[in-house]
Order: structure tokens, then sequence, then C-alpha cells
């Protein structure tokens, strides 16, 4: 696979970034993807490795040392093909997936891993430039119709799925816009939206209809969907975000990240927001330290904020992970977004204990340090410190989908809330309800962009046993 020797003459190189100054001003991205001849040194450090754990550590099994050999040679066209194999968006997972494949990678034991993620990214971006993403539409309908609800990247990798196996499939959506939580909860400067277009304009060449303003619920029926489809993919988020239920919360400025981040991407999209949430000139304080309390320092910094703090529960992580513990498992380490380098003082081992302020309006919070042992944690005493807060965001991740969907369907739940239903069998991704299936972040709760493309792929799969009997879907 790539260069016999390129793991041992060429280091790893990552993608630039355009300067912090100049990507403050705007809300584009500013990831450079690599250049055709540094991508051809990224794949040759691609070992012969004999059992490729970076496969196993992709959720959607992408076949990576096949298409880091054919970029190593040039041959982007048969890449793009091998990865579009597994992956129906490469687009979205090689800017927004972590890339579990990277430390599962052989070379990362005692090395830097191989840059599965740039190479992906550099793929799918030759692969637009070229003109080589084109519709696929059926040759043959089935005269089957599934409705999909949901348009995250779960909902969206079903009905491509499906839509290719000739079912009329429809996509509804309960915002304004499709896309789910690519498009109103992942900022642009990220993942800008231009992707998801792209995307929507090739479904419907292959046939798929989109509805939204479609809530299941309120103004969309679960019996008239299960009345008028031959089946029906419950493909929503887990969007229940996790509260913090503390004195003073009830204060205008504190708020549930979502909140904050939708509204702004509603406003880069163009939408009139006259009461939009902003952090100008506000001391912002993120409660949460995963990807979604990073997006929000980010937003917060190009809003202008006058300080961005983040707090973690948890102790702040080592700097190098413990590799032969660790790998080929996604270790954990320390971890510094872009958004942090942009400007942004963390700390961690902090609770809060309660907000604070005057006339209606939060202006700071009371918290204590912690001191963790053997997998408890306790306070430190005398640790108690107020923070200065005009703008508080919680964003310590989701608890389950959104109850009001499942129970209009009446499907049955497991016992953290998602809509209970299995991966293999008979009745892979089938709830308890006939005909009605579910697949993504609403079975298996919060997760990656990576696991929603997966679940997507293989629900369409046993939707299309279930329709007609077999299926030639990949699973």
């Amino acid at each position: 696979m790539g260069k016999i020797t390129g793991f041992l003459e060429y280091a790893r190189l990552s993608e630039a970034n355009l300067p912090v100054a100049e990507r403050l001003t705007n809300y584009n991205e500013f990831v450079q993807h690599l250049s055709d001849d540094e991508a051809k040194t990224q794949g040759a450090r691609c070992m012969d490795c004999g059992i490729p754990f970076c496969m196993s550590g992709c959720p959607i099994n992408n076949i990576i040392p096949d298409w880091n050999d054919l970029v190593f040679k040039q041959n982007w066209r048969q890449a793009i093909d091998i990865l579009h194999s597994t992956n129906n968006f490469p687009e979205f997972t090689g800017r927004i997936c972590p890339a579990p494949c990277e430390a599962a990678c052989t070379l990362n034991i005692n090395n830097d891993a191989v840059g599965i993620k740039s190479i992906e990214h550099a793929i799918i971006d030759k692969a637009w430039e070229m003109g080589w993403v084109k519709p696929q539409p059926a040759a043959k309908k089935t005269g089957k119709k599934v409705a999909v609800v949901g348009s995250g990247p779960a909902g969206m990798a079903a009905a491509q799925q499906l839509a290719r196996a000739g079912h009329a499939v429809v996509l509804l959506e309960k915002n304004d816009r499709i896309g789910g939580l690519l498009r109103y909860g992942i900022p642009d400067f990220k993942f800008e939206k231009s992707h998801i277009d792209r995307r929507m304009a090739q479904m419907a060449a292959e046939g798929v209809e989109f509805r939204v303003n479609q809530h299941v619920g309120e103004n969309v029926s679960a019996d008239a969907l299960q009345a008028e489809f031959d089946a029906v993919i419950l493909a929503g988020g887990a969007e229940q975000p996790r509260d913090l239920p503390l004195p003073g919360r009830e204060l205008s400025g504190v708020y549930f990240a979502m909140e904050f981040l939708s509204q702004n991407n509603k406003f880069v999209a163009g939408d009139n927001l006259p009461n939009q949430l902003r952090a100008t000139g506000k001391h912002v304080v993120v409660i949460g330290g995963g990807d979604t309390g990073s997006d929000c320092v980010g937003t917060s910094n190009r809003h202008g904020a006058a300080s961005v703090s983040q707090f973690e529960l948890m102790p702040q992580p080592p700097q190098q992970e413990n590799r032969p513990l660790t790998w080929p498992n996604w270790p954990l380490k320390m971890r510094t977004s872009s958004s942090h380098e942009e400007g942004c003082a963390r700390d961690w081992s902090i609770a809060t204990k309660s907000f604070i302020g005057e006339g209606g309006k939060v202006t700071g919070l009371k918290a204590v340090r912690l001191d963790w042992k053997d997998g408890k944690m306790s306070e430190v005493p005398g640790s108690e410190f107020e923070m200065k807060a005009d703008l508080v965001l919680l964003a310590m991740g989701f608890v389950s989908p959104v109850q009001k969907l499942l129970d209009a369907f009446g499907v049955e739940k497991d016992a953290r809330g998602n809509a209970k239903a299995e991966t293999e069998g008979n009745n892979s991704y089938a709830t308890s309800k006939a005909k009605v299936f579910a697949a993504g972040d609403v079975r298996r709760g919060q997760s990656l962009v990576v696991w929603a493309i997966r679940e997507g792929r293989q629900c369409a799969q046993a939707v299309d046993v279930f329709l007609m009997g077999s299926s030639t879907l990949p699973r």
C-alpha cells in the first residue's frame, strides 16, 4: 500500500488553516485541503500492515488502504469510486469526523498516523471539481413508497440508498431547511451548507422528494404517514439537551448551546433574526468541554465577545495518550480545536453551583473546583469562586431524542429513551411498530456523523429487504 518505505521517509502533514485574524472576520471554512502532491505523499505513508485496523476503527468501514494507494498513484477517479462505495457523503466526514480511523492506524502505535481524513477530504473535493459526482437514478421503479423522518446524515443516507434501489422516497424535516444538525448545529466555519445543497440536488435527480416544516406529532400525523407509506424510517437526532437545573437557571442569558448555534447558522444563511442571541461585547462562559462547546467558543469569538471561558467537569486529560494501552481504540488525551486556538480560557474539574444575576439577567456564576479520585469527584474545600458572565451556554451533550416523535409512533424505547431496535438479525433496525424502522441518533443516542451514515445505509438495506424480500444494497 502506498510506497513500501513511505512511512519511514515522510512525516505526517496536517491540512493548513488560514490565519486566525483572517478567519475570525467571517463564517467561511478555513481548512485548506491538501494539494495533489501533498495528498500523494500522505498516501505514500500508508503501510503494508497486513491487517488494516484503520478500517475497523471506521464505523462505515471505508476501504482506506485502497484509496490511500490510489491517491499515491494519482488515480483519483478510482479513488472516489471506492470511497463512495462505503460512504455517501465523504465531504461531510472529511470535514467534521474526528477520525477514529487515524487513532486505529497501525503507524499510530509509535509514530504519527497517516492523515486519512485529509486524504478523504482531498479525494471528494477533487471529485466535485472534476464533475465526477453525478446522480445515480434507479433503472427501474419498485412502486414502493418510503418516508424518512429526519434529514440529518442518517436520514439523507437512508433516503439516497432507497431511491437508488428504485423506491419512491420522501425525506421529511421539521425545520425550514434540509440537513438536521448538519444544517443548524454545526457552524459554517467548520462545514459550509453548500455541501448539503449540492447533495440535495443530486438526491432530487435520483428521485428523492424533500418536505420541510414537517413536524411529526404537531402538523404531521404519524398515523397518516403509516397509512400513506409502505415503510417509515425514524432518523431524527438526539436533540434533548442535558440541562443544569441550578439556582438562577431561569435568568435571561443562560441558554442551551443549540439555541445559540442554530440561530447563528440561520443568520449566516440570510435569515432576519431581530432577537438573535449574540456574544458581542459579552463575557461568555461555555459549560461543557466537547465539540458543541468548542463550536460555541468559535462562534462567540466571531461575534466579538469580550472574553470566552470554557469549563469542563472532568479532569484535564493527558497531553499524550498511552498508545500501547489504548491503541487501536479512541484514546483519552488533550484535544485543542481550532476554535480554542482562536481564543479561550479553558479550565477542568469545575462544577457550577449557581447562576447569579440582577434584574432578571445573568451577571455571573458561582463554581467550585473538584478533586477526582478513583473515578469519584469531591469538592475541594475553600475553592469556591465567582466568575463574571453575561452569557452562559450549556453544552453538556444530549440525553435522548425528542420524546414527542417516538410517542407519536408509539414505538418501544430503551432505558435511555431511544427508539428500541436491534442492528442484526432478520428484523434489523425494525422498531416494535409494524413497518417503522429507526436509525442514527434516534436509535443509538448522541453519536458521530460516521455512525449516522453507517446506520442510515444499513437501515436502508433492511427496509429494502422488508419491502422486496431481498436487496442488492450494500450493508
